[in-house]
């Protein structure tokens, strides 16, 4: 069986971008793993689930899979799970992802053994994108380096942050995705005037948010040849 590994955050994960690949994959049959940081259960963020958002009945799914799924409820710790033992490892996003997934070692690892090699493939979305700014192979160049990047972009961050990179909880985010990315030497372009971004590059998918989730799982299905 076709076997998937979610790294998820434990300080805010955003519902959609987790949700929708991992229920399109375990329908597809996919066997779904769930790992964070410490191994206690992540956070949504409160976003993603306010009807006002995001839509009722994205609301209402998002919050049933988070409350419900065995794997969402108890999951692993990032430090004691392997790439090699799954087909992929998929990082959602979700600003949380800055504060925790971004910043582990362990995960870095999980994402750069996923593509490394011929057989595993990760798909890396939003926020989440930015951990490719701090992932480097063993010569010490960055993942990302050359490679073709989609992901939460500048323009949309200056809606939510205020002057001072203040989150509206109070948290001050540390970085911009689309700045660390790029800085890494990423050949960025999140398709500003598309309704969804998705870009593959090798191994290595990419989606720029909450919006192309759906069409990221699509993409992540075809890669591990799925009929979904």
């Amino acid at each position: 069986m076709t076997s998937a590994l979610f790294v998820v955050s434990e300080d805010g994960y955003w519902g959609e971008e987790c949700i929708e690949p991992l229920t399109s994959l375990e329908d597809a049959g996919v066997d779904v793993t769930v790992a964070t940081p410490t191994g206690s259960p992540p956070v949504v963020d409160e976003r993603s689930v306010d009807p006002d958002t995001v839509g009722e009945e994205t609301a209402e799914e998002v919050l049933d899979v988070h409350e419900n799924h065995p794997g969402l409820n108890n999951p692993e710790r990032v430090a004691r799970v392997s790439a090699a033992d799954f087909d992929t490892v998929v990082f959602p996003g979700g600003h949380g992802t800055a504060w925790d997934v971004n910043q582990d070692r362990h995960a870095r690892q999980l994402l750069l053994d996923a593509v490394a090699g011929d057989e595993g493939t990760a798909l890396v979305v939003c926020h989440a994108v930015a951990i490719l700014a701090f992932t480097r192979e063993a010569d010490g160049s960055f993942l990302v380096e050359g490679r073709d990047i989609t992901g939460f972009p500048n323009a949309w961050e200056e809606d939510i942050v205020d002057e001072d990179d203040l989150m509206p909880d109070g948290r001050k985010l540390p970085y911009w995705v689309e700045d660390e990315v790029k800085a890494a030497g990423a050949n960025w372009d999140a398709e500003l005037d598309a309704d969804t971004s998705v870009t593959v590059d090798g191994d290595l998918i990419t989606a720029r948010g909450p919006g192309s989730s759906a069409a990221a799982a699509e993409t992540l299905l075809e890669e591990l040849d799925i009929d979904a």
